[in-house]
């Protein structure tokens, strides 16, 4: 299957009605009868179609001492919510750049230029980025960074193209509206205004229902108006702008009689609604521009941010299986595919499998700040949740 296929494939499951495909990242001791659970999970998954599983490799990391991987521990946790938090909000920047293209959303949301559901099931640690030799403290520092850093800029970066984005929804909405207040860009043509030292041309709009009254009185509205100077320019619905030509020592008495008769005196200065022209045509240039730049942005930052998320998830299953399990260090991790539809029953599985790790995690209401601890509860065997739905913006 292609990329954009397995894609669409993916997106497909995680917007079935009451369907949302997720990762487990579990972990269990290398014992004797933790192995035997593991081989008795791998089949019944793949005979019940519970979840698919996969082994999923973390690399051997520095311990240090207990104290430390206690407060790595939470550090990892505040981490966590802080990067999940990042990535959604890329994501959802970059659903509002798109203007709520979906298809445009999965096709820029890679990680390590493959779709996430590839990334997570054939995850390699990167070494170079993040090296093994490091403690983990200075591991879980340079996601931080990288996370503090790519939130900071999206701030800004975003911050930046909306104000050029308001700015241009700003003037393009005075090319609408009504004949009162519409920008006359494209309607009045420098020719139809006489200007010179003595004789200047007015715009009026006139209702409709006041075309006849127009014509019979505005010679009358000061006995300085050019005879039958006026022209219609425009119309809508709503009514027509008519130009006028007048003397320049007139146009305050003229405007003043115009009110009276219910006609409304457009101000006009041809040379300043060039200039807005002229505007609106370099920021549409300027919006198109930083379009580009901040979706390639959006898409490399992405994907760093989204890797560094498995990394961390993976940081987070080997502290807590020293944690739990002890030391020399010697367990295994578990990716499951699953979704909701399976999940309460695979959990079952999981529970029953695993049980004799921690007997007292069958209890009901047993939830406590210990490692291991899962959207509040605590299960005898370790377990992340890798969340699909990092694409769901509202």
């Amino acid at each position: 299957m292609s990329k954009v296929g397995r894609i669409f494939e993916w997106w497909s499951l995680c917007e079935a009605p009451g369907v949302m495909t997720d990762f487990w990242l579990i972990s269990v001791p290398l014992d004797k009868t933790s192995l035997t659970s593991v081989e008795k999970l791998k089949r019944t998954a793949a005979k019940t179609n519970l979840a698919s599983c996969c082994k999923f490799s973390i690399p051997n990391l520095k311990v240090g001492i207990l104290d430390s991987l206690l407060s790595v521990s939470d550090d990892l946790s505040k981490l966590d919510t802080l990067t999940e938090s990042v990535i959604k909000k890329t994501c959802q920047c970059m659903r509002d750049v798109m203007e709520q293209s979906n298809d445009k959303v999965l096709e820029n949301s890679l990680a390590n230029g493959v779709d996430l559901m590839s990334y997570v099931t054939k995850f390699q640690w990167d070494k170079a980025k993040y090296p093994t030799a490091l403690p983990l403290s200075s591991l879980a520092d340079i996601i931080n960074k990288e996370v503090s850093q790519v939130e900071t800029e999206l701030k800004s970066r975003a911050a930046a193209y909306n104000s050029v984005k308001v700015s241009l929804q700003s003037l393009e909405h005075k090319l609408e509206g009504n004949l009162q207040t519409r920008s006359l860009n494209g309607i009045v043509r420098k020719e139809d205004l006489v200007v010179s030292e003595y004789l200047t041309t007015l715009l009026v709009v006139v209702t409709r229902g006041s075309y006849l009254q127009w014509e019979r009185t505005y010679e009358s509205l000061s006995e300085f108006v050019v005879p039958r100077s006026s022209r219609k320019l425009f119309e809508d619905r709503e009514g027509g702008i008519f130009s006028v030509t007048l003397f320049k020592r007139a146009v305050y008495k003229f405007k003043a009689k115009a009110q009276e008769s219910k006609f409304i005196v457009r101000e006009y200065i041809f040379d300043l609604e060039e200039k807005k022209k002229q505007e609106i045509k370099q920021l549409s240039v300027h919006k198109k521009e930083q379009y580009g730049i901040f979706v390639s942005w959006l898409k490399v930052n992405f994907s760093e941010v989204f890797i560094a998320w498995v990394h961390l998830k993976a940081l987070r299953v080997f502290v807590e299986s020293v944690l739990r399990y002890g030391l020399p260090v010697n367990y295994q991790a578990l990716l499951l595919q699953t979704d909701t539809k399976h999940s309460k029953k695979l959990r079952e599985e999981l529970s029953s499998l695993f049980k004799h790790l921690d007997p007292t995690a069958s209890m009901t209401d047993v939830s406590c700040d210990i490692p291991g601890l899962f959207q509040q509860e605590y299960f005898s065997y370790i377990c992340f949740h890798i969340s699909t739905n990092v694409l769901e913006t509202s």
